[in-house]
């Protein structure tokens, strides 16, 4: 099993607080990999939040390659970052790691978000495309105020390599996976979070029902619907495809990829357009076990678990700060000083939603169709 802390506050906090989380939950990563996504950018990001973060790995060649596409397709570099690599035992680096801020080419200044989005999309794959065969360049997202951040090895022995430690990179949501490897061979693009235009998520478990989910994505026609190096990328493309192209609630993801039993959907009030869900968006209901942690553009943080609940996981925090994290002691790392009897542990009908800003957590109960209170009980969550 992977491990995963996801950290949402109202301040600004570094990415080896999360790092630290995943160092006590050990014993569920395999020094396979690190990934980090980090939404809501501080420090020398803090006044280009308007600006396209383009993150990724080149080496020398496939740098020079980068450079040149971008200079062709318009865009003007305005900002750069690097990580202070410093060798480590245990990590075999890469040539360059980097974070660069773009400015959109002119053509584009005055489009709406939603031609910028997919102008940022369709660069971000032609790059991948273009460094695919020989891993020459390797790009992770490419949007607005989100960096990403992924490497093989240890996530405290990477946080070292990186200079994390002593690095001013800070953000205010950020999510981090000690991955487990269950591929034939460690692929980057394996490794969580994944990302698609200001949507993300990670995953612990295993997505049997992968398959036919990843079929029915690719049939939407939809350009960044592909790769799938690891079966957990299709959760973060059905939270993609169910709130942005088709504009349903964030509750309804749950609804979708753990769709509730006949009798189950009739004691809801929206209990028709449920059905109607249900047998339109079949393809797309997953067989775990699986527990998802993701986020949406404006910040909002979710966890929730499918039907099976064999995979841990636990929300807490205080207001103004809240972890989503694989066990207890991630929890108790990140958020010490907190009201534990307040945690949240959501099981199969559960779906806990942290605010913008982490100003206030939810309960959603899938049965009920309505926030509940938070004590177990009632939620039904325990």
């Amino acid at each position: 099993m992977c491990r995963l802390v996801a950290i949402t506050s109202g301040e600004y906090f570094s990415p080896m607080e999360n790092i630290l989380a995943l160092e006590t939950m050990k014993e569920g990563h395999d020094g396979s990999g690190m990934g980090l996504v980090l939404k809501d950018l501080g420090g020398e990001f803090r006044e280009l939040k308007d600006y396209p973060v383009l993150s990724g790995i080149c080496s020398k060649d496939g740098y020079k390659t980068l450079n040149e596409h971008m200079e062709r397709r318009g865009f003007q570099k305005v900002h750069a970052w690097s990580p202070a690599v410093k060798p480590v035992k245990g990590v075999a680096g890469k040539d360059y790691y980097f974070a660069k801020v773009y400015r959109y080419p002119e053509s584009y200044l005055e489009k709406s978000q939603a031609e910028k989005e997919e102008l940022l999309l369709r660069t971000r794959l032609e790059l991948r495309r273009m460094g695919e065969q020989d891993e020459s360049i390797v790009v992770f997202s490419f949007y607005p105020d989100v960096i990403s951040l992924k490497e093989v090895g240890d996530p405290l022995t990477l946080g070292e390599f990186f200079g994390l430690d002593k690095s001013p990179l800070k953000a205010k949501i950020i999510f981090a996976q000690g991955r487990q490897n269950t591929n034939y061979e460690i692929n980057l693009y394996a490794c969580h979070p994944f990302f698609i235009q200001g949507y993300g998520s990670m995953t612990n478990g295993e997505n049997t029902a992968f398959v036919p989910v990843r079929e029915y994505l690719v049939s939407r026609g939809f350009p960044g619907y592909t790769g799938y190096q690891s079966d957990s990328e299709v959760f973060t493309h059905i939270l993609h495809y169910a709130v942005r192209q088709l504009g349903y609630p964030l509750t309804y993801y749950k609804d979708i990829i753990t769709p509730l039993k006949g009798p189950e959907i009739e004691g809801r009030p929206d209990s028709a357009a449920l059905r109607l869900l249900k047998s339109s968006l079949r393809m797309l209901a997953i067989d775990g076990p699986n527990c998802v942690i993701g986020f949406t553009p404006d910040g909002t943080c979710f966890m929730v678990q499918d039907s099976k609940k064999l995979r841990p996981g636990v929300v807490g925090g205080v207001k103004g700060k809240y972890a989503l994290v694989s066990e207890e002691c991630g929890l108790d790392r990140a958020i010490p000083k907190r009201d534990g009897s307040k945690d949240v542990f959501p099981m199969k009908y559960g779906m806990v939603i942290v605010s913008s800003g982490a100003e206030e957590v939810k309960v959603w109960d899938q049965l009920k169709g309505e926030i509940v209170p938070h004590d177990s009980k009632k939620a039904g969550v325990c």
